[in-house]
Order: C-alpha cells, then structure tokens, then sequence
C-alpha cells in the first residue's frame, strides 16, 4: 500500500511539473491562460516599462476587460532602442493622448494567435494589414520562420515569443516598439 502511495505522490508531482511547463514563460514567470493581459504582464520582469505606461495611459482597466485582444508586447529592450528621454517624455501626464494612441497601436481586436496571423499573411500573398485599436495600420509578413509587423513609420518588430494565450486575448512578445503615423 506504501508503494502506491509514493507511486500516485510521484504521478501527481510529475504531471504537475508537465502541466506547468506547457505554460509559456515571459520575463522569467510563468503566464497562465486563466489570467488577464494585465495580470500576466504584471508578472514579466521584461514588461515592466510596458505596465507602467498601460497605468500612466488609463488602459488598465480596458486591458482587463473581456475582449478578445491581441496584444504585441514590446520588452523593455525595446523601449530602450527609443532616443533618450523618450519614455520618460511619453510618461507625463501633459502627454497622455499620445502615450494612448501607441500603446493601442500594439493591439488588435479580436484573437489572432501565429497561427491566424500567418494565414492572413499567406491570404495576402506575402503581407497582412492588421487594424489597430487605434485606428492605424501594421503589417505582418514573415522573415523565415518568424513573424515581423511593420509599423506606419517605417519600423519593425520581431515577434519573440508568440501565442502567450490569455483569459481575454493573446499576447506576443516583441522586438521594438511600433509607431503610428
């Protein structure tokens, strides 16, 4: 009886350890499906610059909602590639509206995990624009194997981790910051 009592325990820890590896890591922590955007991007040391401007924005409580959203995740590297004084510039409050129109740049309605988005790209012969929440336009394409959203001002983003599935959305990790016209 002892035996398959360790057996079950041995079971349990390892099933366990199989169902938290299925869950994507960003930013050194696990995301889980069951929380929203804001919850699991709280969690990501590599989002930090990003949660800050989503508060400073007032999107908090948009990004909670139910959606569906598709998110693209710009790190905190990739804030730091923007000229010097820039974040800290789009932080006061004077400078709310703009702050607003990039962050909803970055996401899409609607839930568009790689593989949606590499079938928009096929339909578009090589290309997909995406509406943004903002009104503006990306478009994707794929270099290789990897997904890259071109911006309005003739940037691009790498997608780096893709299909960080959410209670509200999905999130992509990426690159560089996207800027609308």
């Amino acid at each position: 009886m002892k035996k398959i009592a360790q057996m079950c325990l041995i079971t349990l820890v390892a099933a366990s350890a199989i169902l938290a590896a299925n869950n994507p890591m960003v930013g050194g922590h696990e995301m889980f499906p069951s929380k929203n955007i804001v919850q699991n991007a709280l969690n990501s040391d590599d989002h930090t610059t990003l949660v800050a401007a989503v508060k400073a924005a007032g999107l908090v409580d948009t990004l909670q909602g139910p959606g569906p959203f598709t998110v693209f995740a710009p790190t905190n590297e990739a804030f730091a590639k923007l000229p010097a004084g820039t974040v800290d510039t789009l932080l006061m409050t004077e400078n709310k509206a703009m702050l607003t129109k990039i962050l909803t740049y970055h996401v899409v309605s609607g839930r568009m995990d790689s593989k949606d988005i590499a079938m928009a790209i096929k339909a578009g012969n090589g290309k997909a624009a995406l509406i943004t929440v903002s009104g503006g336009k990306l478009w994707a394409s794929m270099q290789g194997k990897d997904i890259v959203l071109n911006d309005e001002k003739g940037g691009m983003a790498k997608v780096t981790i893709s299909n960080v599935t959410q209670s509200n959305g999905v999130i992509h990790v990426i690159d560089t910051v996207l800027l609308p016209n």
